[in-house]
């Protein structure tokens, strides 16, 4: 008996309770997945039960195939489908405009599509109205209808990709969170998706964005946010993360902090200290933020301050990430005067150094800021707990730190 005879005798047996279905570091056929596909099906019919479908890391011995075979297809178009996972498969463009014509095709209510790191640009070409396939572009889908999140990270998108892109989102009307991670599309690419922007954000806006690492610079950068503050987009989450923007994006950053957002990611953005000084002169009194990122910011002294003004102004901070941000060890004193004044437990002139609370605030990542950890009373850090539990994490090694701290 084969490895896949096995397979497909034990996933028979169990057909009736089987909801979620995960292949990691596996090596298929097409012929492996069918017979796998086929031995999901209910007895007497041509339905199944799997609700979350996922292959990771794996290889499929076609390289570029001219069609699915039919329960394959049957598997993917079933109502029953509830989320798709295809990541880091390697599968190319083929596979990609393959799934996507399986789903169009679907009258499964998919909620979660993941295509990440498998490298498919052109995958939604057929997307265009002006290619020959226009019956296509205008073709509505019931599972594109009730997509909510889409994860296209690491995929080497490009500016002609974008463009694509926006014109499939527009048969996405729920879709929550698009995550762009990790492609170089630059900033004519995130420029075609303003119009998509524009277009729906009275109707369906999107809710979470991740940017990160898509080799923006701070002119497409500010042209995004310049259009999103203009229509006062409801973003809840949003990453910038990993592009040079440098400081000259700051003023723009922290008047985005008068908006609806709430988890904000500028991690290695080239913000520097005059950055920092920029976002606290920009940010609103009352800041909304739940979690924010600004790590590897080279911002000194001024990140300190920056925090020390974030915590008095944000009461329902959660998460805060600063590590490797060149803070000298005066830092430790300021950010312990912020968490102390935003609980007012002050005590004459000296900190107060009992235990006690920090409001909502879970976690203060301090990680790399190597001379932080030489400053006196660095013992004071343990006193700002949240469950009992210290909220300031700082480094355990100091050569650890050295590594990435470049502070001469």
């Amino acid at each position: 008996m084969s490895r896949c005879d096995g397979l497909c005798m034990i996933l028979k047996q169990n057909r009736e309770t089987i909801s979620s279905l995960e292949f990691v570091n596996c090596k298929f056929s097409l012929a492996i997945l069918e017979a796998i596909c086929n031995t999901l099906e209910m007895e007497g019919t041509q339905a199944h039960g799997v609700k979350h479908f996922s292959v990771k890391a794996s290889k499929f011995l076609e390289e570029n195939p001219a069609f699915f075979p039919p329960k394959l297809v049957s598997l993917l178009s079933s109502r029953s489908l509830e989320s798709l996972s295809l990541c880091d498969d390697h599968i190319g463009r083929n596979y990609a405009k393959l799934t996507l014509m399986a789903l169009l095709d679907a009258s499964s209510a998919l909620s979660t599509l993941e295509l990440s790191d498998n490298n498919i640009s052109g995958w939604l070409s057929d997307f265009r109205c002006s290619s020959s396939n226009q019956a296509l572009c205008c073709k509505p889908s019931k599972s594109l209808q009730s997509l909510r999140v889409l994860n296209l990270r690491g995929n080497n998108l490009r500016k002609n990709d974008l463009e694509d892109l926006a014109s499939a989102l527009i048969h996405m009307p729920v879709l929550d969170t698009l995550d762009l991670d990790d492609n170089p599309f630059e900033d004519d690419g995130i420029k075609c998706l303003i119009p998509y922007f524009v277009k729906t954000f009275e109707h369906f806006p999107l809710a979470n964005l991740n940017l990160k690492n898509c080799k923006l610079s701070c002119n497409g950068a500010t042209e995004l946010l310049e259009v999103l503050l203009a229509l006062k987009y409801p973003l809840t989450s949003l990453s910038l993360a990993d592009n040079d923007l440098g400081s000259q994006i700051a003023p723009l950053l922290g008047d985005f902090m008068h908006t609806s957002i709430r988890s904000l990611d500028i991690r290695d953005i080239g913000l520097g200290s005059s950055g920092f000084l920029e976002l606290r002169i920009n940010m609103p009194d009352v800041v909304r933020l739940i979690s924010i990122n600004i790590s590897e910011n080279h911002g000194g002294i001024q990140a300190a301050e920056f925090l020390e003004d974030l915590i008095s102004r944000a009461s329902e901070l959660v998460d805060v990430h600063a590590g490797y941000n060149l803070m000298p060890s005066e830092s430790l004193k300021i950010i312990c005067s912020a968490l102390t004044i935003a609980k007012g437990f002050i005590s004459g002139s000296k900190m107060n150094l009992n235990c006690f609370e920090s409001g909502n605030l879970q976690r203060i990542d301090l990680t790399g800021n190597h001379k932080i950890c030489l400053a006196d009373h660095i013992s004071a850090l343990s006193e700002f707990q949240y469950n009992g539990e210290p909220i300031v994490v700082i480094s355990t090694s100091l050569s650890q730190d050295t590594l990435y701290d470049d502070d001469p």
